[in-house]
């Protein structure tokens, strides 16, 4: 059987690309085919594999500017000729689930999300208080067009995995498509407890985009006075940096050892925005640092409330400034975050992914 793995883009380091690395085990041979790959942005395993590209690749400044380019992802993933494959693998948070696969392969959707800028985050994106006039005049018809597109591009799609139930609740909102949650696989050998003291910061592991809501919690901390560190990169960054007070560190990409140093010596990891699954968040549960999260998306299917973290219910200074008041005097329950945590370990991702394969 003849595989081949279609993925948005390589540029970096997030909870695709570790969906995708597992991927990578189960089919070691199979190449890759990605709008854009900046080399050496991507795991050593990925790079090692086949690795295609489109015609944006060679496009002005889009390894730095990709995004600008959205109107042209559906007609660049589409143009892929995966004729000589059987089994088609799309890991899609954007367009990676609209490739045209050959009439007698299948093809396996694993979802992350739909298309946010579109879709459940399109004010965080795309709002008018986010973009310029002349934006602001266009967007309503290249919206129209990739709504369009996303929908009737789903049905090229034989099966559909979801990375959480809030995923698969999107995905049949949207596309009118049912799909099999199989949780993404997270680290757990790797990012374990020690038996060190807990350090007096919270911390932020994300990459800096709009809907991560990352501003809230800085305008949170620069009332509250309490350490913060900020962990990841992303276009936010300059706006962030100029928002934040002196308390709050932007620590820019971090080493896998350093991330769990990180983890192991938060009093609390902050998410502060609503996530598909929240890789980070398990990470952080398996070292046994407690989430302090937004009480929607795929923290729900991980955290449990005042056990392994706490929930804040209104995206406002308010609510989350009384919930990280409320986690500084709580004492959390250890052993049951980490024993939340294996719950998401590779083994049990692989063993899935090739059970639902072997089913279909």
């Amino acid at each position: 059987m003849k595989v081949a793995f279609v993925h948005d883009w390589l540029t970096g380091m997030r909870g695709g690309e570790k969906v995708l690395e597992s991927l990578c085990d189960l089919f070691p041979q199979a190449p890759i085919y990605t709008l854009i790959h900046i080399r050496g942005s991507v795991s050593e395993k990925i790079e090692s594999h086949p690795i295609l590209t489109s015609f944006l690749g060679h496009a002005p400044m889009v390894k730095k500017h990709y995004r600008n380019y959205l109107p042209f992802f559906p007609k660049a993933i589409e143009q892929f000729d995966l004729r000589n494959f059987d089994l088609i693998i799309s890991s899609s948070h954007c367009v990676a689930k609209g490739v045209i696969p050959p009439p007698n392969a299948t093809h396996i959707c694993y979802c992350h999300t739909p298309m946010r800028y579109i879709w459940s985050h399109y004010n965080d994106y795309l709002g008018s208080h986010r973009i310029g006039l002349w934006k602001r005049m266009l967007l309503p018809s290249v919206v129209n067009y990739l709504r369009s597109w996303d929908v009737e591009s789903s049905q090229r799609v034989n099966q559909f995995i979801s990375n959480s139930q809030a995923v698969a609740d999107r995905i049949r909102r949207y596309y009118g498509r049912e799909s099999t949650v199989i949780y993404p696989p997270v680290d757990v050998d790797f990012f374990t407890p020690s038996n060190g003291s807990r350090e007096d910061f919270f911390l932020i592991v994300t990459a800096l985009v709009p809907y991560k809501r990352i501003d809230l919690a800085v305008e949170t901390f620069n009332r509250l006075g309490h350490r913060l560190k900020i962990a990841g990169n992303g276009p936010e960054i300059k706006k962030l940096r100029r928002m934040a007070g002196p308390n709050i560190e932007f620590l820019g990409r971090v080493e896998s050892g350093q991330l769990r140093e990180l983890y192991r010596k938060a009093i609390a990891l902050i998410q502060p925005g609503e996530e598909d699954f929240g890789i980070g968040v398990v990470e952080a549960l398996a070292c046994e640092c407690p989430v302090i999260a937004y009480g929607r998306g795929g923290a729900l299917e991980s955290v449990r409330e005042a056990e392994t973290g706490l929930f804040f219910n209104d995206l406002s200074v308010a609510s989350l400034t009384e919930i990280v008041d409320r986690a500084r005097t709580l004492r959390f329950n250890k052993p049951l975050m980490r024993e939340s945590a294996l719950r998401f370990s590779p083994e049990r991702f692989k063993a899935e992914f090739q059970s639902f394969i072997h089913k279909i």
